[in-house]
């Protein structure tokens, strides 16, 4: 074999020689991932994680990882002939995330889960037991690229830019991105997944994307904080940017920074949105969608992924994504230590919301350079009443 050989993994070795650790989720694309290495002859394990109740989810639409879910994975693994495991992580899944998520909504936050669940479950806790089952790699269905670049492996994001998930990746570490791989990364489109799926014969070719948070699929979020934390829904005022009581709410859960509808006010000249949630008082802030833009805020726990240390008082030029459906938008990064920066847009976004990531991106590329968190602190828009 040529010492230059690299198999489609990137390792100098034959596919049959290489373990591989695919986590799946019983969806059509880590189905895929696991169809597609057997195929090329990679010693294929699979690994699924029980993360809450099946029993309540079974028959959920969008949910993953609990009941129906479950069974597919299995399905797939028995058809197609490789080794597939069951992990119960349904204790630390709910003190990692679904506690968080909870407390985040209590506080006036406006959490994300999903990338929570990949930073501290499969990339923490799935990643270590690939590697104590001897494995070369942990595969999975999301759809990013990995390339190994001058200085290192980097994150880029994917080819089909409809189904790039570098937004909920961000947190991923060049040591995980060492170990990590994604084979859909190169994909021009979901269908092209899709038609892979038909041709191994996948029961699972034609079964519909996950949608909204797994662990709360019917989208009721105010729900599950009352049942995990029913003391935080205490009802509290809806006020103006002046203070001045223009009705009542339930609970600040039932509300996020940019909701339009569902405030129960009305006899107002133009459209009011939710600005700002205070949680110390209860109060939800509403104002005009002008109140809503915002030119500069803070991040923290910035994960850097660039080639140049992330210090100093110089800003570096990127495009930044707050919110996982927006386009990258061209702003300054001024690092504030080595885990927390300044972001300054250069044209104003709305709705930026504390709780959300800020996720940065080479200018003209696309490369993912990392991201943090918004903070609450120090979040200012252009209405200055607001702050």
């Amino acid at each position: 074999m040529p010492t230059s050989f690299r198999n489609s993994l990137g390792f100098a070795k034959k596919p049959e020689n290489t373990r591989v650790v695919v986590a799946m989720s019983g969806g059509v694309d880590s189905s895929v991932v696991a169809a597609k290495l057997h195929e090329e002859n990679y010693e294929v394990i699979g690994i699924t994680m029980q993360l809450y109740d099946h029993g309540s989810m079974i028959a959920k639409k969008g949910a993953c990882c609990a009941g129906r879910d479950i069974h597919d994975a299995r399905r797939i693994a028995d058809e197609i002939g490789f080794p597939h495991y069951v992990l119960d992580y349904e204790s630390y899944f709910k003190q990692q995330v679904i506690q968080e998520f909870v407390e985040s909504y209590t506080n006036g936050y406006t959490p994300i889960p999903c990338i929570r669940c990949n930073e501290r479950v499969k990339f923490r806790e799935l990643l270590d037991m690939a590697k104590s089952l001897d494995a070369d790699c942990l595969a999975t269905g999301h759809y990013i690229h990995r390339v190994v670049g001058k200085n290192g492996v980097e994150l880029h994001r994917a080819k089909d830019l409809t189904k790039d998930q570098s937004y909920f990746l961000f947190t991923t570490t060049r040591e995980q991105l060492d170990f990590l791989r994604f084979p859909l990364g190169e994909m021009k489109s979901k269908s092209e997944t899709r038609d892979l799926a038909k041709r191994y014969g996948l029961a699972v070719a034609h079964k519909p994307d996950s949608q909204d948070i797994c662990f709360v699929p019917d989208g009721d979020y105010a729900r599950l904080v009352k049942r995990i934390k029913p003391e935080a829904l205490k009802p509290g005022n809806i006020v103006d940017l002046q203070g001045n009581v223009l009705g009542t709410h339930d609970g600040i859960s039932h509300f996020t920074i940019g909701q339009r509808r569902g405030l129960g006010i009305s006899g107002f000249s133009e459209p009011q949105y939710v600005v700002r949630i205070d949680s110390s008082n209860a109060e939800v802030i509403v104002g005009p969608q002008s109140a809503l833009n915002t030119y500069d805020f803070e991040i923290s726990n910035v994960n850097w992924l660039g080639d140049l240390p992330f210090e100093g008082e110089d800003s570096i030029n990127v495009d930044v994504k707050v919110r996982s459906t927006r386009t990258p938008t061209p702003a300054f990064v001024i690092p504030l230590g080595e885990t927390k920066a300044k972001i300054q847009l250069i044209d104003p976004e709305l709705a930026v919301s504390p709780g959300q990531a800020c996720v940065f991106y080479a200018q003209d590329s696309p490369r993912v350079l990392g991201g943090g968190w918004i903070s609450r602190k120090n979040l200012n828009t252009s209405a200055k009443s607001v702050n």
